[in-house]
């Protein structure tokens, strides 16, 4: 009766360790496609006709500019959908010393990332109302996507309010 008992666990035995080799095999692996290398076409980003790292404009005109969508367009004239931006307003406002009595220009920066243009109802009546010389409109890390839906980076626009 042992012997029966031992001869069909080293039989059951045998079978669990025999399948789980069967099951531990390498399978084919499917075959992997290259990548294949994208050049992002060359664009330009505008604000109304703005454009540029070094653009310059009036107080009046950023003020209606802001309200116009950010466009990325490239030499063909063709548009590019803007899937999300970074826009930073550095604003300069006065401080008063309260013990001297002495006021000095200070300057501080407010940004956001956003996914749609042009900038929120919010945005743009707190900038109209409190624009001044010397302040910045900054679009950066813009991304847009081409008509394959490849996404690419645009490059960065900054307006100095003169």
């Amino acid at each position: 009766m042992k012997a029966t008992f031992y001869t069909h666990f080293t039989f059951i035995l045998f079978l669990v360790f025999a399948g789980n080799i069967t099951l531990a095999q390498v399978s084919a692996k499917p075959a992997v496609k290259p990548i294949e290398k994208y050049k992002p076409p060359v664009v330009q980003s505008y604000l109304g006709n703005i454009t540029g790292k070094s653009a310059a404009t009036g107080i009046e005109e950023a003020k209606n500019i802001i309200s116009l969508p950010l466009k990325i367009v490239d030499d063909k004239k063709n548009n590019y959908t803007v899937v999300s931006y970074q826009f930073a307003y550095k604003r300069i406002g006065i401080t008063e010393d309260e013990e001297t009595g002495k006021t000095s220009p200070q300057s501080d920066m407010v940004s956001n990332q956003f996914t749609s243009s042009p900038l929120p109802p919010i945005w743009q009546t707190n900038i109209t109302e409190g624009l001044h010389k010397g302040e910045s409109l900054y679009f950066f890390d813009i991304i847009a996507l081409d008509k394959q839906g490849r996404r690419f980076f645009a490059p960065e626009l900054k307006i100095t309010v003169e």
